[in-house]
């Protein structure tokens, strides 16, 4: 957990220097996905059955739009997350 920690932290300090505050189309997609899960839980894989890509699932939660929910023993380095009320506006939810 420490490790993806770390990597969300480098993630804020590069959206801090760029001052991007809108998703691009993939993480729009990415956080529309959560709309209709229960707690607002994120997709760790997309519609064709792939890993998410982990630089978007970070970037998501340095904008504040996502944040870490628990992590898996199972698989460390996978990062589970949930909508953030900013995320879900973001996303078009209430």
């Amino acid at each position: 957990m420490e490790e993806i920690e770390s990597a969300v932290d480098d993630a804020k300090a590069e959206i801090s220097t760029s001052g991007s505050a809108r998703p691009n189309p993939a993480q729009r997609r990415y956080l529309a996905r959560g709309l209709a899960q229960s707690g607002g839980k994120l997709p760790l894989f997309d519609e064709n059955g792939q890993h998410v890509h982990p630089a978007l699932v970070k970037a998501c939660v340095a904008h504040g739009w996502a944040e870490p929910w628990f992590g898996n023993p199972l698989k460390p380095d996978w990062l589970i997350c949930k909508l953030t009320e900013e995320g879900r506006k973001i996303a078009g939810g209430k």
